[in-house]
């Protein structure tokens, strides 16, 4: 049992047998609000930029503002999750979606759109660690262990909003301009908020909440930690090293103070127990690294050294979001971890091969074939990493464990963010493109070996029917 919450209470009728599908409404639509905002903002840079008179580099931060939230938010507020039950924290998140949205609509200067994108960031933290404390305690409360649709739901959902997000914009932007990009986040939070209130259920605490310590000094060294790394990252040189030095530093701090702490923010002595989660967070920095890098390159590439208009770039990433859905949906009612992870590995490494070959003469079928290729790794490694995280979590902790992946998810954006800016330092030339593809293959033969080397994958799945019943540590 998740020790930290006693049983939830709900009204009678809400208590069935097998999972409470009316969590899912909730747990899904909470989930989207960082992918659907992390993706709008792609088509409203330039007019935003264009009425505060800020150049591209200033309007990049509303970018970074959110990825640098949402990485520390994640696992900040999955433990305050795993604390306090997730309704209170869904809720709260939720609400501050809407004030987010509020805040970016009446912005009047560059610097408060950038703090309302801060708050996006904080805001929808909340929900997906919720939503994987939920899948938990639904699967203590049943007794019947078999989330994949749940899980799957959750990561389709995620993939489909980030297809449609650059789209939603465009027209939300068409119909009355890039504020309501800002807005349409006031009537999903209503959403969530409705919903959560009417079937989050509530929990009643073993632990009164007022008695259990929280840890805000382990916290700050955690953020502090890795907002100077991802700051880093972000424009690496020389001229950024003393951030590195801030970067360890605050790691050193953050292991002496969560190594000291009666209840510590990290359980570091757990977390160095478990290599297998361990191996699925180096397996998730890994997958979207070379996810992000063909988002991000791969288009920049298209329109300067294919010379392709941005709508005609836009229609060539098709066939990698479609191979994505449709390999998510096909594959997700199956755990098999290990033999997702070794066929998303294998068709990273073969799309990498052909954007090797792949020059401004290239016929479109080409093109198209890498992106293909692209979305099959994209629907795969994802989804078996998140179930993996599932299986070899402390229960006690899976909140915070679910954003420390999702926080690992946005390393490898920011990574992905400065190699493509590194090969592509003159522009975004074929030479720079197969430079990136052999950086994105490097990674794929690392997430190969990684995945073939941890042998607790082979036996990550249980016996169906059995009950949950420990963290799933090897």
């Amino acid at each position: 049992m998740i020790p930290k919450l006693a049983r939830s209470t709900r009204p009678p009728h809400a208590a069935p047998a097998g999972f409470d599908r009316r969590l899912i409404a909730p747990m899904i639509l909470g989930s989207v609000l960082n992918p659907v905002n992390s993706s709008m903002i792609a088509v409203a840079l330039v007019p935003i930029g264009a009425a505060f008179g800020a150049p591209p580099s200033e309007t990049a931060w509303l970018v970074s503002a959110l990825y640098l939230a949402t990485a520390v938010g994640q696992p900040v507020i999955g433990r305050l999750v795993d604390m306090y039950g997730p309704r209170r924290l869904y809720l709260i998140g939720t609400g501050l979606v809407g004030i987010a949205g509020l805040l970016g609509a009446i912005a009047p200067s560059l610097s408060v759109l950038i703090a309302a994108r801060v708050l996006l960031g904080f805001g929808t933290s909340a929900a997906y660690p919720a939503s994987m404390y939920l899948t938990r305690s639904e699967a203590e409360r049943t007794g019947h262990d078999s989330p994949t649709g749940v899980l799957t739901a959750l990561s389709v959902a995620n993939q489909s909003v980030v297809v449609i997000g650059p789209t939603l914009g465009g027209l939300l932007i068409g119909a009355g301009g890039w504020r309501l990009v800002f807005t349409v986040n006031i009537p999903l939070s209503l959403a969530c908020l409705v919903l959560g209130s009417l079937r989050l259920p509530k929990h009643s605490f073993a632990t009164p909440p007022a008695k259990r310590a929280v840890d805000l000094v382990g916290m700050a060294l955690f953020a502090a930690m890795l907002v100077s790394l991802m700051l880093f990252l972000m424009n690496p040189g020389v001229g950024g090293l003393y951030l590195l030095g801030l970067t360890a530093v605050a790691g050193s701090g953050l292991v002496l103070r969560e190594l000291r702490v009666k209840e510590p923010f990290i359980d570091l002595r757990v977390l160095g127990g478990n290599l297998p989660m361990l191996a699925t967070f180096l397996r998730q920095f890994l997958a979207f690294t070379a996810v992000y890098a063909f988002l991000y390159g791969f288009t920049q590439w298209l329109e300067q050294g294919r010379g392709l208009h941005a709508s005609a770039a836009g229609l060539l990433l098709l066939p990698l979001s479609l191979t994505a859905l449709a390999v998510a949906g096909a594959t997700g009612r199956r755990e098999a971890v290990r033999a997702k992870l070794v066929v998303g590995s294998l068709a990273q490494i073969a799309g990498c091969a052909v954007l090797l070959v792949v020059g401004s003469g290239s016929p479109v079928w080409l093109l198209a074939a890498a992106g293909v290729l692209m979305g099959v790794p994209q629907g795969l490694n994802g989804l078996a990493n998140q179930t993996a995280l599932y299986r070899q979590a402390d229960p006690d902790r899976i909140g915070s464990a679910a954003g420390l992946l999702r926080t690992f998810t946005y390393l490898g954006a920011m990574g992905a963010s400065a190699a493509t800016a590194a090969f592509f330092a003159h522009g975004a030339d074929t030479h720079g493109l197969h430079e990136l593809a052999l950086f994105m293959l490097a990674g794929a033969v690392l997430l190969l070996a990684v995945t073939l080397l941890d042998r607790s994958l082979r036996t990550i799945t249980p016996t169906p029917g059995t009950p949950v019943s420990g963290s799933g540590k090897a």
